[in-house]
């Protein structure tokens, strides 16, 4: 699976997506932390990404529409990278779960 980490979460969410064995990027990665809703929806519709954002327009869009991408969306409170991660430890088989049975919205609180 591929995931692409929206610019209110950190870069460090990205890394450890990919060490464990997931293709992960942030969206700094290809010069998108400023970029519009729209060109990071159609990068990660281009490049067959799930998004993982916190931003809940992304996931208004994917409600009213048949085709896009994924969307993980994150509504936990502002945060300590470590806490962000502990909390993604212990929810990521679920994520994945949910993806794999086919979900578009993915409302993590």
């Amino acid at each position: 699976m591929r995931f692409l980490v929206d610019a209110q979460l950190p870069p460090a969410l990205a890394k450890w997506l990919a060490e464990r064995a997931q293709e992960a990027e942030h969206v700094g990665d290809h010069d998108l932390q400023s970029a519009s809703d729209r060109q990071i929806w159609d990068f990660a519709v281009n490049h067959a990404c799930v998004i993982v954002t916190k931003d809940e327009d992304f996931a208004r869009r994917r409600a009213v529409t048949d085709v896009g991408p994924s969307i993980v969306w994150v509504r936990l409170p502002n945060s300590r990278r470590r806490d962000l991660l502990k909390w993604f430890e212990q929810a990521f088989p679920d994520i994945l779960d949910a993806l794999e049975r086919g979900e578009t919205i993915i409302e993590v609180i």
